[in-house]
């Protein structure tokens, strides 16, 4: 969604979401079946197989430093998404607006291998 990309470069960048990778899909499964058992809308969790976020979040980053290059670290965390991608991990967009739906996602995560989780507040992007 156009709302879901920095003003600045274009680069993905969902502010009031956060993204984690799983190296398994099925685990990636188990986490928003488990939120949406929570409570959380289903509506607010999106299940991205490696194929959208080569096709869809990836190619944010192919202007993001130019004309600049970004102060930020969008460009560099997309790339990290892709490379991951590439393995074949799956991944999660969970709308988190605060810090305790942060934390319920995290406590969940935490329950299965995954590879990366970063959290998108304005003008910060947070490591989970």
């Amino acid at each position: 969604e156009p709302g879901m990309r920095a003003t600045i470069g274009g680069a993905f960048y969902p502010t009031g979401y956060s993204m984690v990778m799983f190296p398994d899909a099925e685990d990636a499964q188990r986490v928003g079946r488990g939120l949406i058992e929570q409570g959380t809308s289903g509506d607010d969790v999106y299940l991205l197989p490696a194929q959208t976020v080569l096709s869809q979040i990836t190619p944010t980053v192919e202007t993001a430093d130019d004309p600049l290059p970004s102060a930020g670290t969008e460009g560099a965390t997309v790339r990290a998404y892709t490379k991951l991608a590439r393995e074949g991990h799956t991944a999660l967009l969970v709308k988190t607006e605060d810090s305790e739906a942060a934390e319920q996602l995290m406590v969940l995560v935490r329950t299965v291998p995954y590879s990366i989780a970063q959290r998108y507040r304005t003008l910060v992007i947070e490591d989970l």
